[in-house]
């Protein structure tokens, strides 16, 4: 069994920066590749940014108002703990943020919330304009 739980959520004005973490129990979370996904009031839960094992590879939303460029995804495995850095916040990008871990170990499609098989139970973020 895996937690999560999530931290650095907060208010921020227009263009500032947070930094998310997200800590995760157990001895095997070098073995997690680890995701962000933020859900906005009335909107389903989508996509943010992933990261492999290693912290090797890392992918980020590519829809409308995309976060590339803006977030950046990262991870300390000796500290069990996951980090989004988001810089240039923009109002649209206020909504409830999580953290998941996929452990089944095999390279996946972490764009799919499907992916994952553990779920932090989030942080909200407010950017005021």
């Amino acid at each position: 069994q895996v937690q999560l739980v999530e931290s650095g959520g907060g208010l921020v004005q227009a263009g500032g920066s947070l930094r998310l973490s997200c800590a995760a129990s157990g001895r095997t979370f070098s073995r997690y590749a680890m995701g962000w996904f933020r859900q906005a009031p009335g909107k389903e839960r989508e996509f943010v940014a992933s990261i492999s094992w290693s912290g090797g590879v890392t992918y980020y939303a590519d829809y409308a108002d995309s976060v590339k460029g803006r977030f950046t995804i990262s991870r300390d495995n000796a500290k069990n703990t996951v980090y989004l850095q988001m810089n240039s916040l923009k109002p649209e990008d206020t909504a409830v943020y999580y953290c998941a871990a996929d452990s089944s170990g095999i390279r996946r499609n972490w764009y799919w919330r499907s992916s994952y098989d553990y779920w932090g139970q989030g942080t909200q973020v407010t950017v005021s304009s």
